[in-house]
């Protein structure tokens, strides 16, 4: 329960010996001070009876008036403290003094708003969905940047793995995303520097499993039987033709023009959609392969190599339909290279996106500088690269342990 007391500042007393006098606020040994603009002499105020004395010319008037602020105060504790189990010393405060309180949710939406034309549109679904999950825990958007302590986020993360089944990566991505507004709010004014828990809180995510097949299950995927021109056996070329081409995504891959194609130097030249970076690179002879299959004498520069897309202004864009342009035909990809995962008996499920580990894994393998490998995949930083050698390395040990034991 919080108590409420006036104090007379006597640590503030001003060049006329007259000190302010503040109505004092303390809930879980937490102190905030609420300045009721009165000041006074040290012999004015009964500190005891908590009135000011009779020498006091006006002493009736001002009491009166420190009684109904009082009151008032008193009222507004008691009518939060009734709404909500856990409020804080600053929370009254501003209750009392009538500050609207920073709302997590007003403030999150209120930044999606702005930012949906120019965030990519898969970015600002994360960001809307994962949000809408919070407000899922919570019940409602009444949920203030001050309440979102390390016992909150403990609540949310158990929440999350024992209701909502979200493995460990969901979980700490989840919070990546609530720390980057935060502090967006923190930096804008819309919420207080101490409202920042996420440095206290454990998140242990695991290393992502990085599925990739070997150079000998790329050659049974190859020579698996398939009817031609089927959309099957065109995602399977797509997928192989990444293995050997430096692991485009699919999205990359599925927008290829033969004007990305410069067929004199066997070389790919484009912008990669996720980054914006222009990508210039050999592709090497099983790629070029692949290539020669779709390319026909009435081939325009402008048509895509591989027949998947139907419509180039639909896909254009980072947009909605975009997105849910690449989101179907990702899905259809997938499910066949899952049937095609079956067929080779994969230990794991085949996805195209397992395509972008194979690359760098067998080209690590084949002794490709890992500079190399990170320029070729787009990556940010070489620190992405380093997991892939991470896997060639374990794949050595497990050698060593086998033919020299």
């Amino acid at each position: 329960m919080a108590s409420l007391k006036l104090i007379l500042r006597t640590d503030k007393i001003d060049q006329t010996g007259e000190a302010p006098l503040f109505l004092r606020i303390i809930k879980d040994r937490k102190t905030k001070f609420l300045t009721l603009g009165v000041k006074l002499k040290l012999s004015e105020w009964d500190e005891g009876k908590q009135r000011i004395k009779k020498n006091h010319k006006n002493s009736e008037r001002m009491n009166a008036f420190i009684s109904t602020k009082v009151a008032e105060a008193q009222g507004e504790v008691a009518d939060l403290s009734r709404k909500k189990k856990d409020v804080t010393a600053r929370r009254l405060k501003d209750a009392i003094m009538g500050k609207k309180p920073e709302n997590y949710f007003e403030y999150v939406y209120g930044r999606l708003d702005k930012l949906k034309t120019s965030l990519k549109y898969g970015v600002w679904q994360n960001y809307d969905s994962y949000t809408k999950k919070l407000e899922k825990f919570v019940g409602s958007k009444e949920l203030l940047f001050e309440d979102i302590t390390v016992s909150f986020l403990n609540d949310y993360k158990a929440w999350m793995i024992n209701t909502r089944n979200n493995n460990p990566t969901t979980v700490a991505y989840t919070f990546r995303i609530m720390r980057k507004f935060t502090k967006e709010a923190i930096s804008d004014g819309a919420a207080p520097a101490s409202a920042f828990p996420y440095d206290k809180i454990v998140l242990t995510a695991p290393d992502p499993v990085k599925h990739f097949l070997t150079k000998a299950q790329v050659e049974e995927l190859m020579k698996l039987p398939m009817r031609e021109t089927t959309n099957a056996k065109i995602y399977r070329d797509m997928f192989v033709f990444c293995c050997f081409a430096g692991g485009l995504r699919f999205s990359d891959v599925l927008e290829l023009t033969w004007e990305n194609y410069v067929e004199a130097e066997n070389r790919i030249v484009k912008t990669i959609r996720k980054s914006g970076r222009s990508h210039n690179f050999k592709i090497g002879s099983i790629a070029t392969e692949i290539l020669q299959i779709y390319k026909t004498p009435d081939a325009k520069q402008t048509d895509y190599i591989f027949p998947i897309l139907a419509a180039e202004a639909e896909y254009a864009g980072h947009g909605h339909s975009h997105f849910l342009i690449k989101s179907n035909l990702s899905r259809c990809a997938n499910l066949q290279l899952h049937k095609l995962g079956k067929e080779l008996k994969l230990p794991f499920t085949l996805t195209f996106h397992a395509s972008r580990h194979t690359f760098a894994t067998n080209a690590l393998k084949n002794g490709m500088r890992i500079e190399y490998v990170s320029k070729l995949m787009d990556h940010a930083s070489i620190g992405i690269t380093q997991m892939y050698a991470k896997i060639v390395n374990e794949d050595l040990d497990e050698a060593v342990e086998k033919y020299l034991n």
